[in-house]
C-alpha cells in the first residue's frame, strides 16, 4: 500500500475504536487495523452495567462496540483486516507488515489489548459470558445473592474474591496450593471475611450446564479425587471467575518497546519510548483496565497523534 496515513490504529477494542473516532474528528487520514471482530475482552460479555452514559437496558459488549464501529466509520476511519507480522516504527514513516499488505503512517496508536489467561478446563468456552467471568468490576452485580467461585491465589484473585463478597452468597476460593500466594494482609483480610471459603489443592477439571454454568468437576491435585459441585437448585446457576493472570497482546513488539511484564509502558499522555509511537488501552501498563479508561486512553493517544503530526508539519500549539 502506497499511501501513507496520518494515523494507524492497530486493534478495534474500545481503545481503538475510540482513537479512531478522535482522529477522523481531527480530520487526519485514519486506518484501524483488526485482525478478528472489534471489541477484544468486550465482545463476549452478554451484559453491560457500568458504561457512563449508557442509557439502553440490558446493553451488551457486542451492541456497545457495534455503536462504536459505526461512529469511528462516521468519522471517516477506514479499516482493514489483516494480521501484522512486523513493524518498522522508527523515523517520520513507521511500516506495519502484513499478511495482506503493507501499511504506512505517520503515527501509530497500539491498542491490540490483552486477554484473561483461561481457566483451562474443559467447557470452558461454552460458558463464557454464561457464569464464567474474568472481572469482577463488570460482572459482579449479575452474581448478587448466588454462589461464586474464583480461581487463583494471587494478590489479584483474592482481591477480587473479597470484592465479590460484596455482592455474592457466599464466594470460594480454588487453589492449586495448600496456601495463598497473595499478600499476608490481603490473605488476612479474606480470612476474617465471613463470606469467604477455601477449596485448597483444587483445580477446575470441567464445566457443566444446559447454556448457564450450574456445574463444575473438581479434582484434588495430591489425591486425584473428583468432586462435583453442583449450583443450589433455587439457584439454577454459580459464578466462576478465572483470576489467574492476563495476558498483553503486546509479542509485535518485544525488543522495540520499553514493557513491564510484556505491557507497554507509556506516560499520561500515552507516549512510548519512540516519537509518534502511543499506547492505549489494556495493552499498556495501568492500574485499572476497563472499557471506559480504555476509551479514554484511546481519546488520549488520538489527540496527541494530532499534536505530533502538527508539529511535523511545522504548526504550533
Amino acid at each position: 500500500m502506497d499511501k501513507i496515513y496520518d494515523v494507524i490504529i492497530l486493534g478495534a477494542g474500545p481503545g481503538g475504536l475510540a482513537a479512531g473516532l478522535y482522529s477522523g474528528r481531527y480530520r487526519l487520514s485514519t486506518l484501524i487495523i483488526e485482525k478478528a471482530r472489534d471489541g477484544g475482552q468486550i465482545a463476549i460479555t452478554d451484559e453491560i452495567e457500568n458504561y457512563p452514559g449508557q442509557i439502553v437496558e440490558g446493553e451488551s459488549g457486542p451492541s456497545l462496540i457495534d455503536r462504536m464501529t459505526r461512529q469511528a466509520a462516521r468519522f471517516g476511519a477506514e479499516r482493514a483486516c489483516d494480521t501484522i507480522d512486523r513493524v518498522e516504527l522508527e523515523g517520520p514513516v513507521k511500516k506495519l507488515y502484513g499478511k495482506k499488505d503493507t501499511y504506512q503512517c505517520r503515527a501509530l496508536i497500539i491498542a491490540t489489548g490483552a486477554y484473561a489467561r483461561p481457566i483451562g478446563c474443559r467447557r470452558e468456552g461454552e460458558f463464557v459470558g454464561k457464569g464464567v467471568s474474568f472481572c469482577a468490576t463488570c460482572d459482579a452485580n449479575f452474581f448478587e445473592d448466588l454462589e461464586v467461585f474464583v480461581v487463583g491465589g494471587g494478590d489479584s484473585a483474592v482481591e477480587e474474591a473479597i470484592y465479590l463478597t460484596k455482592f455474592a452468597r457466599k464466594v470460594t476460593v480454588i487453589h492449586r496450593r495448600n496456601e495463598l500466594r497473595a499478600a499476608k494482609s490481603i490473605q488476612e483480610k479474606a480470612f476474617r471475611n465471613p463470606k469467604m471459603n477455601f477449596m485448597w489443592d483444587s483445580v477446575v477439571e470441567e464445566l457443566h450446564g444446559d447454556g448457564i454454568l450450574s456445574g463444575m468437576t473438581v479434582r484434588n491435585v495430591k489425591t486425584g479425587e473428583l468432586t462435583r459441585v453442583d449450583a443450589d437448585p433455587d439457584d439454577g446457576m454459580f459464578g466462576l471467575f478465572g483470576f489467574i493472570g492476563n495476558v498483553p497482546r503486546s509479542e509485535l513488539f518485544e525488543g522495540l518497546l520499553d514493557m513491564e511484564k510484556g505491557y507497554i509502558k507509556t506516560d499520561e499522555d500515552m507516549r512510548t519510548g519512540i516519537s509518534g509511537v502511543y499506547a492505549a488501552g489494556d495493552v499498556r501498563v495501568k492500574s485499572f483496565r476497563q472499557v471506559v479508561t480504555a476509551a479514554s486512553d484511546g481519546a488520549i493517544a488520538a489527540m496527541q497523534a494530532e499534536k505530533y503530526i502538527a508539529e511535523l508539519d511545522g504548526h504550533v500549539y
